[in-house]
């Protein structure tokens, strides 16, 4: 997984943003998952996952800030 770039996450709107979240979440889920189970091979997307997470949660708060919501 490659890291998300924020200048195009803050071209997604609200909605979109909260469904990107919902997706990496549920990626991380299914990575901790596999992790446990002894799949996962590639343990540093699970850090990137967490850091595309933020990325994303920061945008989110942002434009929340901007909307004075």
């Amino acid at each position: 997984m490659k890291p998300l770039k924020t200048e195009q996450l803050r071209r997604m709107t609200l909605a979109e943003l909260q469904k990107e979240l919902d997706n990496l979440r549920m990626e991380h889920y299914r990575a901790r998952v596999r992790k446990t189970v002894g799949q996962l091979k590639d343990t540093d997307s699970m850090r990137q996952l967490k850091r595309n997470i933020a990325r994303v949660l920061t945008v989110i708060n942002e434009k929340r800030r901007e909307a004075g919501v």
